[in-house]
């Protein structure tokens, strides 16, 4: 009879654990499963992806009217995408994706189109009403160190010792107070610790510069990147702001073809006059930069000058742009521009034997040498951070003096 009991209660004891089980298992699939998004953070599973890239002369109708949308609401699209992306600006080689359904309306649900690398725009179709909306990659970086030596220019030296040129533009912008990159020359050398950007493993730019050191005619210009409060900028090694009034030059990467002078032989008059001011050679279509904070006060046409700009910084300075071959968009009598802005394009137009910027800048109204003016650096780091900005520089100068410098061969010289 015991006998009898102990197996009775085993089956029981067994049949209770097996429920149990069925419960779980049943619990585990009715768990609701998250929905997988793609990387423009879009839930696709069901719909078909159609992917292309643009091609020369297309435009977005050219583009979305395969997918059914029609002219009128392709008119809507754009004038709801402006703000965020104007339309017209697609560029040949950029990627698009459609996202339509897999029923046979095939109905267009999502637009996608990336704007670079890291930057996208969602043109999206799945309710009545259009919605556009920017977007960014999930972004992963890597530090990276390099260090070279200036040979033909700084682009090709970047080139040849396996880092993306633009570390050039980006090294350019920070120093531009500092040093005339259009005047490097053989020999200068930089080191430089900054950061790249990846999308899904793929190399997507150059992202932070953390450091650099530029030495230039044998003297070294330091620049750190450092936070003081809300505000972020780059330093000195003194703690100086490396930001001045005026950019170093209104071009980038160009050579000085003729300096200030007060007896200069002009080639198309063949005669002996002032110069006072700068040509810059570069090629037709460079970018003009507004070399500080200003108002324009002066847009025209004139018959020696040709297409002539000129900005009122303050009281006290004003700068002129001329030959240009055109005016950026927008650009007009009255408007404020800032340092840096796109103003104009090189040109050739007015008395001019090739394409070039002539720059002039006057000081209380009196013509000046640009290049040898000097002006005093501002917002310095603060007393109440220097400590902390001190032991930052500290940590990153240890760091750049340990970059070797590389040669185009990938050997280091010294």
């Amino acid at each position: 009879l015991v006998s009898a009991f102990i197996v009775v209660l085993l089956i029981l004891v067994l049949f209770s654990c097996g429920g149990e089980d069925k419960k779980s298992e049943t619990k585990k699939v009715l768990e609701p499963q998250e929905p997988q998004k793609n990387e423009y953070g879009l839930v696709v599973d069901s719909l078909i992806e159609h992917s292309g890239v643009v091609l020369k002369h297309q435009n977005f109708s050219d583009i979305l009217l395969p997918f059914g949308v029609s002219y009128k609401q392709i008119i809507e699209l754009e004038k709801l995408s402006k703000p965020k992306f104007d339309m017209r600006k697609i560029r040949p080689r950029h990627f698009y994706a459609a996202y339509v359904t897999k029923d046979s309306l095939n109905k267009l649900q999502y637009f996608v189109y990336e704007i670079d690398n890291i930057n996208f725009v969602i043109y999206d179709f799945s309710d009545s009403l259009f919605s556009v909306r920017l977007g960014k990659k999930e972004i992963t970086t890597r530090e990276r160190k390099v260090g070279g030596i200036v040979k033909n220019s700084l682009w090709l030296t970047m080139e040849e010792i396996g880092v993306s040129p633009v570390l050039a533009i980006r090294m350019s912008e920070i120093l531009a107070w500092q040093i005339d990159f259009n005047a490097v020359r053989n020999g200068d050398r930089f080191k430089v610790i900054y950061e790249e950007n990846f999308v899904a493993g793929d190399y997507a730019g150059v992202g932070v510069i953390q450091a650099v050191m530029f030495e230039h005619m044998g003297e070294k210009y330091y620049g750190f990147r450092f936070k003081q409060g809300d505000d972020i900028d780059y330093y000195d090694e003194n703690g100086g702001s490396l930001r001045k009034e005026f950019l170093k030059a209104p071009l980038k990467f160009t050579r000085v073809s003729s300096r200030f002078s007060y007896r200069r032989y002009h080639p198309i008059l063949h005669r002996y006059r002032a110069h006072l001011g700068i040509d810059f050679a570069a090629p037709i279509g460079t970018p003009v930069h507004a070399v500080g904070d200003g108002v324009v006060i002066e847009k025209r046409r004139k018959r020696a000058e040709g297409n002539y700009l000129r900005i009122r910084h303050n009281s006290t300075y004003t700068s002129g742009y001329m030959h240009l071959s055109r005016f950026a968009r927008g650009i007009k009598v009255g408007k404020r521009v800032r340092q840096g802005e796109i103003i104009g394009y090189v040109g050739s137009t007015g008395l001019s034997t090739g394409p070039h910027l002539d720059f002039r800048f006057w000081k209380n109204g009196k013509p000046v040498n640009y290049l040898a003016l000097k002006f005093p650096p501002s917002k310095p780091v603060k007393k109440e951070y220097m400590k902390r900005f001190e032991a930052v520089r500290d940590s990153l100068m240890k760091e750049l003096d340990a970059i070797p410098y590389f040669n185009e061969f990938g050997n280091i010289e010294d």
